[in-house]
């Protein structure tokens, strides 16, 4: 029997910073439902600025960071741009929107291909 794995753990490469200089590396993401995809695309700050919409949809489905209390748009904001490509990258592999594939050089060959990428999780 399979099991539906609908959480997944990180660490953040750096880590975000609250207001009182804590340290918060390690969190959970969920798998993203419809409505976490939908209902962003109706607040007036994506309408104004596209780009906002990963904002929204990082906080919705990032549901622990540290010892924050709750995670919101305004952690989301304050993520070292570093930290913030990893969660985009890591919402689009365990939401199946990433290459189930990657190019790799073989170090003493030099010779390139493609290798299957395990999912998260699985």
């Amino acid at each position: 029997m399979s099991v539906l794995v609908t959480e997944v753990e990180f660490e953040l490469p750096k880590g975000y910073v609250d207001a009182d200089g804590t340290l918060h590396r390690t969190g959970v993401m969920r798998l993203a439902t419809a409505a976490d995809e939908i209902y962003p695309l109706k607040d007036p700050r994506v309408r104004n600025w596209p780009a906002y919409l990963v904002v929204l949809l990082l906080s919705r489905v990032v549901s622990r960071l540290g010892g924050l209390p709750e995670v919101n748009p305004g952690v989301i904001e304050g993520l070292f741009s570093e930290d913030l490509a990893y969660l985009q990258d890591l919402y689009n592999r365990i939401n199946g929107l990433a290459p189930r594939s990657a190019p790799v050089e073989c170090p003493h060959c030099g010779q390139g291909h493609e290798v299957e990428v395990a999912p998260l999780g699985g």
